[in-house]
């Protein structure tokens, strides 16, 4: 065996298991080359969401969820992974190589995480209080540090100053016709290539009032407007707004929402307040101390009921290049 260059078989696992990641609208805006004992992560830019992410930040985040995804599936499988991030001079779209070395020595905990990965859903509803919530939060934020991304846990004057960031977002989006149209085109109905199903939205997204609000689901329980959502939110954010910022920022993402998984909390990342420079700006003078502000996620006990079901994902065929 060439302990420098895992088989293809070992990849397209590994890389499967990477597209398990969440990504704006379930987009999945990822492409893979297999090329010479290296793997190159590349953005898909056919999958962006120009209305909703004109800049290509939420695909970067995206795909850095999916590379830190992919690191806990190699990790599993014994390999471990040296990321190497591309300059954008290189390539536009070439987002990061993979290098790969056998002499991983998984513990317990990293097959919880790599289990994780299949049991992750984002979960919509509103959540209860998560009792191991502090536990979690010290945990995410050392993951944070590691990789230069501050981890925040927002208290009750902030979460309370959140309705305002996404009321602000709501309102600058309300008569975008090219943001509308996008979002009913992703959410609300199945679609092999990717969306969010229709069972996995929330009855006129009424629940949970930081959220974005998506189409409304039809023949939804009427439990879905009356809960109130008690869920610990946390917020993600850098020093500086570049490309390997977002990429960093997403594998810190991903690993939060692994951590909690295994942890039995649900979650639910927010990307809605920094989509819009009104909103974004809003949430960074509310909370100052993260950074510039990329990413939310919401996090607490799951209610009953029945649990979202898995998104669809692409095909093996379409993300993956071997040569």
């Amino acid at each position: 065996m060439d302990l420098t260059k895992p088989d293809s078989s070992v990849v397209q696992l590994a890389v499967d298991l990477a597209c398990r990641a969440p990504s704006l609208h379930n987009s999945q805006p990822w492409r893979w080359t297999y090329v010479d004992g290296r793997l190159q992560l590349f953005g898909d830019h056919r999958r962006l969401l120009r209305a909703a992410d004109p800049t290509g930040r939420q695909l970067h985040i995206s795909c850095g969820a999916a590379l830190d995804h992919l690191r806990v599936g190699l990790l599993g499988l014994r390999w471990s992974a040296d990321i190497h991030y591309e300059d954008r001079g290189v390539s536009p779209n070439l987002f990061a190589t993979v290098e790969f070395r056998h002499d991983a020595r998984p513990r317990s905990h990293d097959f919880d995480m790599l289990a994780a990965i299949r049991r992750r859903r984002t979960d919509r509803r509103a959540f209860g209080l998560f009792d191991a919530i502090d536990e979690l939060t010290d945990c995410v934020a050392e993951v944070g540090r590691k990789l230069d991304i501050g981890v925040t846990v927002l208290d009750s004057d902030q979460r309370a100053g959140l309705l305002r960031a996404t009321e602000a977002s709501a309102a600058a989006r309300r008569y975008d016709s090219e943001y509308q149209a996008e979002l009913h085109w992703w959410a609300g109905h199945s679609m092999s290539s990717g969306g969010i199903p229709e069972t996995s939205l929330v009855s006129g997204g009424g629940s949970v009032p930081i959220a974005r609000t998506f189409p409304a689901r039809r023949n939804a329980a009427m439990g879905d407007q009356g809960a109130i959502d008690e869920s610990t939110v946390l917020a993600i954010g850098t020093t500086t707004d570049t490309r390997r910022d977002w990429l960093r920022c997403g594998q810190v993402l991903s690993s939060i929402l692994l951590e909690a998984t295994v942890r039995g909390a649900a979650t639910c990342p927010l990307s809605h307040m920094t989509e819009v420079p009104g909103s974004r700006a809003l949430l960074n003078r509310l909370v100052p101390e993260v950074g510039v502000p990329q990413m939310l996620v919401r996090i607490g006990r799951a209610p009953g009921g029945t649990p979202p079901v898995m998104t669809t994902r692409r095909s093996m065929s379409e993300v993956l290049t071997v040569t």
